[in-house]
């Protein structure tokens, strides 16, 4: 199972959301990273049909982008607006979407929709109505509706935002089990999710791709890069203005900076190993 986008191209009106986006993506889990705005969600919107391309070629395991009902039989969508009939009971909701999905038999649809509430977590919530259920149950309840039509591409846009860290942790995992056997795209502006899910990714911006291959070797990029150490509160606001500063943490009269530079920034910093947050901020900064 592969997906292949060549010199992808998206226009509205006079302003280009993606620029010469060329990406091979493989079976397992793939990040797609970028601030809102980088061209995200334009892209996962024409990787599930919903929008045509300007120019350029993309393909699902072969299949041309074109052809809108192969491509749809293989791809399930969580958008980040994700929203579902919320007077319905979980149970109700899923068996109307297995009926759209052409799952016909009521004794098949029933094992489906167990076996994915019990994927997700949800069995005991089936006669619970959609309305009453958490935003991470939530969450859950859309990668269900998603799959269940048991597709080989799952496209998640912006999964986590919004939920407390638990419910973060659990989505993650799930997503991670779900790709044991299939495609799973995470597409975020979340640097965390990638860091603990994705072995590989894309990072955009202004709908350019500026990073495509290993985590690993995003986070080589920044070696030598990271640098932290306590510097006195009132040197702060220079201190920003002069470097990117990824973090600061209040230890008294002082404050313990992390930031990006190419040279030692003040004469108590000491270089760390970077994170994927540090590599990432130095591709997008061009520290």
């Amino acid at each position: 199972m592969k997906i292949n986008i060549s010199h992808l191209n998206k226009q509205f009106g006079s302003h280009r959301a993606l620029d010469d986006v060329s990406i091979q993506i493989s079976e397992g889990m793939f990040g797609l990273l970028g601030p809102n705005g980088a061209g995200k969600t334009t892209l996962m919107r024409i990787l599930t049909t919903l929008i045509p391309k300007t120019s350029g070629e993309v393909s699902l395991n072969g299949i041309q982008i074109g052809e809108k009902g192969k491509i749809r039989e293989m791809v399930g969508y969580l958008p980040q607006d994700f929203s579902m009939y919320p007077t319905l009971s979980v149970y109700e909701a899923m068996d109307y979407l297995a009926l759209l999905s052409g799952i016909k038999p009521r004794s098949v649809r029933k094992q489906r929709i167990t076996q994915l509430l019990e994927q997700v977590n949800l069995q005991s919530y089936g006669k619970v109505k959609v309305k009453a259920l958490s935003g991470g149950m939530k969450r859950r309840l859309g990668i269900a509706q998603a799959l269940i039509h048991d597709p080989k591409i799952l496209i998640v846009d912006e999964p986590t935002a919004g939920l407390d860290p638990e419910e973060r942790i659990r989505f993650r995992n799930l997503l991670s089990d779900l790709a044991q056997n299939r495609i799973v795209i995470l597409s975020t502006h979340i640097v965390e999710d990638i860091e603990f899910s994705c072995e590989n990714l894309a990072i955009l911006q202004k709908g350019k791709v500026i990073f495509h291959g290993k985590t690993r070797e995003l986070i080589e990029q920044a070696k030598g890069r990271v640098w932290s150490g306590l510097i006195p509160r009132e040197e702060m606001e220079k201190l920003r203005k002069e470097y990117p500063v990824i973090s600061t943490v209040s230890e008294g009269e002082e404050i313990m900076v992390r930031l990006l530079s190419q040279n030692q920034p003040f004469s108590q910093a000491e270089q760390v190993q970077p994170s994927i947050e540090d590599a990432y901020m130095k591709l997008v900064k061009g520290v």
